[in-house]
């Protein structure tokens, strides 16, 4: 076997995962189970079925209308929703795109180590009995090693030992697609994003679809440019599971910052970035969070009597729907956002509702910062310890100082007045 192909278990059990994908997006699935299992290992033939399930068409009575592309998306949208929203100084803006990147930074860091897929519950058993529920600070050390599954970057992580920002996905991409505007302001391509990714990203700083789709980019850069495929829709549709997860909604954070006032903008440079890797509810979340509205959650929430009602109400309709998954988490989210009393609560608030906590403690802050604003963050207390270090996992972009990428990003507005 050659070693740029991927071995044949590999190939099979992506196949697999992409199957459970549309059976739960509800397409006609009957008997294709039994049919994968009885493929024999031959690289044309899961190939061949890969690209079968691409094109499944949806069962007769699946209820939901979920378009991908941005004019479909638009076209179901509500006439009534805001296209443009509060003007702010451009000296208020900057404050408050700093206070929100800070924030997000605060919310991944104290999220991260909790990050094993932890119910409100099982993370109240263990915070509870140690003074530190709900979270009003960084975990301490001897409360961390109580957790069932610590974080392999917990000494990083814990409140006495913290003397930077660890290195993070979610902070990686925000920085990428700082970059990104920087560059090409607000008429960047997927393909832009695509040769970003190739020349700053490892390999195992990705996870699901970003990983499937970076490999991919990596495979068609072999070949010349002149004799490279040009990426298409099928770049997203065939041995791409996962699409639905929230791995697109962690890099939205930036297109906001850019746009302050503009959520159309907002959420369509955020589909821009999203298309590239993720299809469906993977989309609309990132639209959402870029654009920051989802009426069962809004609904819920509404009708809570604090907080701790609110997760149990969502966590009630879907709670099958855990770690990476938008639906509980965009939900908490919402929850999150109503009963926050200042910055630093709410992302406490936020990580101690479990699930994917680095990620949405990250997306609580940017909002609440921006929200907010710097009068309602707690600066020295979240930001202190880093010692104004940060670490990423780029290859070339040697900022290490959280204060001057702070700075950069609240000059994004800018970089969009010029396009």
């Amino acid at each position: 076997m050659h070693t740029l192909l991927p071995g044949l278990p590999t190939l099979r059990t992506l196949v697999g995962a992409v199957l459970a994908d549309k059976t739960e997006q509800g397409h006609v699935v009957e008997g294709l189970a039994d049919a994968l299992e009885a493929i024999p290992d031959s690289y044309d033939a899961l190939l061949s079925f890969a690209e079968q399930l691409s094109q499944l068409p949806l069962r007769a009575d699946w209820p939901w209308v979920e378009p991908s592309t941005l004019p479909e998306i638009l076209a179901c949208a509500d006439p009534r929703r805001p296209l443009v929203g509060t003007a702010f100084s451009p000296l208020d803006v900057a404050s408050r795109i700093e206070t929100a990147f800070l924030a997000r930074v605060s919310g991944c860091i104290l999220g991260k180590p909790f990050e094993f897929d932890p119910t409100l519950h099982e993370l109240r058993a263990t915070l509870e009995p140690a003074g530190e529920w709900p979270l009003r600070d960084y975990v301490t050390a001897s409360t961390n090693s109580l957790l069932r599954a610590p974080q392999p970057q917990w000494a990083e992580l814990v409140r006495e030992q913290i003397t930077h920002v660890a290195m993070d996905d979610d902070l990686n991409y925000t920085v990428l697609a700082m970059l990104l505007l920087e560059k090409h302001g607000a008429d960047f391509t997927p393909e832009d994003v695509r040769q970003l990714w190739l020349i700053q990203l490892p390999v195992l700083a990705t996870f699901g679809p970003e990983r499937t789709q970076l490999l991919a980019a990596g495979m068609a850069a072999l070949l010349p440019v002149e004799g490279r495929p040009s990426p298409d829709e099928s770049w997203g549709e065939v041995l791409n599971p996962f699409d639905e997860h929230c791995g697109a909604l962690i890099r939205a954070d930036a297109y906001g910052y850019a746009c302050p006032g503009n959520p159309a903008l907002a959420s369509a440079l955020a589909h821009r970035d999203a298309s590239v890797t993720h299809r469906r509810t993977g989309v609309y979340a990132t639209m959402f969070v870029a654009a920051a509205l989802v009426r069962d959650s809004l609904v819920e929430v509404e009708l809570a009597s604090d907080w701790l009602d609110g997760y149990d109400r969502i966590h009630g309709r879907y709670g099958a729907y855990s770690h990476c998954r938008v639906y509980q988490e965009v939900g908490t989210l919402i929850n999150t956002s109503r009963f926050a009393r200042d910055v630093g609560d709410g992302i406490g608030l936020q990580v101690c509702q479990g699930n994917d906590t680095d990620s949405f403690g990250a997306t609580a802050g940017s909002y609440l910062g921006a929200t907010l604003g710097a009068e309602a963050f707690d600066r020295e207390h979240w930001t202190g310890r880093f010692r104004d270090n940060i670490q990423l996992a780029l290859a070339t972009c040697h900022i290490r100082s959280l204060s001057e990428l702070a700075t950069r990003m609240s000059q994004l507005p800018l970089a969009l007045a010029g396009t």
